[in-house]
């Protein structure tokens, strides 16, 4: 079917009238009379006749305008939408996070970004950050955000968002909550460690390699921030947790913080995109927008 000629015919249909479809769309009243017969000719059936001065539709002509009539109003409603992705309003955005900024803040930027957006679909997984940077790696999210001070030259650009000061915590009865302790000393009690791939169980190990005492022996192993959390809580295990999980646990005396001389653990937290993100999706530029809103950013380019 000739689609010039159907939209030519649409608009005849729709005014009823030759001469006002033609001034609609400025073209000849002999060009649109051709592309009706056109039409004509190509299905074998009269979509119009005369009627005075204008014209009316066949029984065929009826439906035929009628489905026409739809597929161009799903047109516009096509090109609406496309108009909407590009400016970043409308589309998919998908999420990966590490169990820390995915528990207590990624909530609330979330929040504030569907309040302005909200027609965006999001999707978000969260896991720890060698799983995270997998994902962006393999264009199964269009970002990440995550801990890690070990990059490995990979392809990705780093937003850094804040630093996320570290605490080692016990269950609250705990002989040390509350005290000072040599590292050397604490590596003595079992430890609730994460699953390998963490970067806060790379980092706790990076700590006993500098200060050079045995790392931990592993009481349990998790793979999630808050199942550890909840377990020291209910009085089993030492662990190294980041401040915005735990200070308001310490400050109900629910677990105990344990002060290690000559250790303060800071761990940047960075927002991250693929290096071709010069052609990210608009959606995933107004996201970051609004992140960037919450804590001033500094760029790290590989």
């Amino acid at each position: 079917m000739n689609l010039h000629a159907l939209r030519i015919f649409v608009e005849v249909a729709r005014r009823g009238s030759v001469t006002a479809a033609a001034d609609a769309l400025s073209i000849s009243q002999p060009a649109v009379s051709a592309q009706i017969r056109k039409l004509e000719n190509e299905l074998d059936i009269p979509l119009v006749a005369p009627n005075g001065r204008g014209i009316s539709l066949t029984e065929e002509g009826r439906f035929l305008y009628e489905q026409a009539s739809r597929l161009y109003d799903w047109e516009k409603d096509i090109e609406s939408q496309l108009a909407e992705m590009k400016e970043g309003t409308k589309g998919r955005l998908r999420l990966t996070s590490t169990f820390l900024p995915s528990h207590y803040l990624v909530p609330q930027w979330l929040a504030s970004f569907k309040q302005k957006h909200p027609q965006v679909e999001v999707d978000i997984r969260t896991g720890n950050s060698q799983k995270s940077i997998e994902r962006l790696l393999r264009c199964e999210a269009d970002l990440a955000i995550i801990t890690n001070e070990v990059w490995n030259d990979l392809p990705i650009q780093r937003i850094h968002l804040m630093d996320v000061r570290f605490w080692f915590i016990v269950p609250p009865t705990h002989p040390f909550a509350g005290r000072e302790i040599s590292l050397e000393e604490l590596v003595q009690e079992p430890f609730l460690l994460r699953e390998p791939g963490s970067s806060t169980r790379e980092k706790l190990f990076s700590l006993c390699r500098e200060h050079q005492v045995q790392p931990p022996q592993i009481g349990l192993q998790y793979h999630g921030l808050f199942e550890s959390i909840q377990s020291v809580r209910a009085g089993y295990g030492t662990m190294l947790a980041p401040e915005l999980a735990v200070r308001e646990l310490i400050s109900r005396g629910e677990v105990g913080q344990v002060t290690v001389p000559g250790i303060d653990i800071k761990r940047p937290l960075y927002l991250c995109l693929r290096m071709d993100a010069s052609r990210q999706r608009p959606v995933v530029a107004r996201f970051v927008e609004t992140v960037l809103d919450f804590s001033p950013p500094r760029l790290y380019p590989l």
